[in-house]
């Protein structure tokens, strides 16, 4: 198994401060530079230039990494053929997934308790930004494995899809919309409220909406919101906008009669979640075991 140190090492390399890694692994920032310091007398070589608070990898800590991180994916390899012939076996491991808003907060968590509750040695960190983000992160390295709507088609990255979703026009429950069958002309004249620039919401609509020759800079949006949440609690406070959500954020609305769900005739907006991976970490047993897991999860509920 990888040392401590070669541990502490990777974190501070993944993330490029030392801080960030003190964040991630419960341990002093001294305790960080000390750990980091004995591995440079070691190879007798510096392995990160300090530009105040600000870090790179010099060439030595940039072949190191590299190198930590093939033997990382060996190590999860082992770690998975070692537990299916040796029931007592069970070391911690780490890992790290970012996931766009959507399903950070209505897809991942109750599959994630289920995976916790069969694999307790694993601890996971979960990272909710929109898809632009969660796909630089990925590159980046800052995160393992990613989810993300749509495929973005970066050289690096592979794309495996996950499940379907589908994106609805809703507005409030005192809306005067609410009472109308909806055309898709009757877009150009109504107020939308809509997710910021870089979500995977908002791309997907975009792209439904070109499909039908409508351009998203020619209907008028009123306002645009980051975070499903701010822009669901706005839609149910606002009777004038119509917006277009993602259907399990807005479940409990739809039953508890604060939402309406709309019909614009002709028009369905629909996506596909993708797990996404950098090229050659697609062979980690600890990511495809996750990914198999997750894939049944959804394929037993639907």
């Amino acid at each position: 198994m990888l040392s401590q140190r070669h541990e502490i090492f990777f974190e501070v390399a993944r993330l490029l401060s030392f801080t960030k890694a003190s964040q991630a692994l419960f341990i002093s920032q001294s305790a960080i530079s000390k750990h980091v310091k004995a591995l440079e007398e070691y190879y007798k070589v510096g392995l990160f230039n300090r530009h105040g608070n600000h870090v790179s990898l010099t060439p030595a800590g940039t072949l190191l990494y590299r190198k930590l991180l093939l033997a990382r994916q060996l190590q999860h390899e082992l770690y998975e053929e070692l537990k299916s012939v040796s029931t007592d076996f069970s070391p911690q491991v780490r890992m790290v997934i970012g996931s766009s808003t959507t399903i950070s907060l209505y897809i991942l968590p109750p599959v994630l308790s289920a995976y916790l509750a069969q694999n307790p040695n694993v601890q996971i960190t979960l990272k909710n930004r929109n898809s632009e983000n969660i796909l630089k992160a990925l590159v980046d390295h800052e995160i393992d494995l990613g989810i993300i709507e749509g495929i973005n088609k970066v050289s690096n990255v592979t794309y495996t899809p996950f499940m379907k979703d589908e994106v609805i026009p809703v507005c409030s429950a005192g809306n005067p919309l609410r009472h109308q069958q909806l055309h898709q002309q009757d877009l150009y004249n109504i107020p939308l409220a809509l997710r910021e620039y870089g979500s995977g919401t908002l791309a997907v609509l975009e792209e439904a909406l070109l499909q039908k020759g409508i351009r998203l800079n020619d209907i008028p949006v009123k306002i645009r919101l980051g975070g499903t949440e701010a822009l669901k609690n706005f839609v149910r406070a606002d009777n004038t906008c119509l917006s277009f959500l993602p259907r399990p954020a807005v479940l409990k609305e739809l039953v508890s009669g604060e939402l309406v769900e709309l019909q614009v005739k002709d028009l369905q907006v629909g996506r596909t979640f993708y797990f996404i991976q950098r090229k050659g970490s697609e062979n980690d047993l600890l990511f495809k075991n996750f990914m198999r897991f997750t894939k049944m999860h959804y394929s037993k509920t639907e």
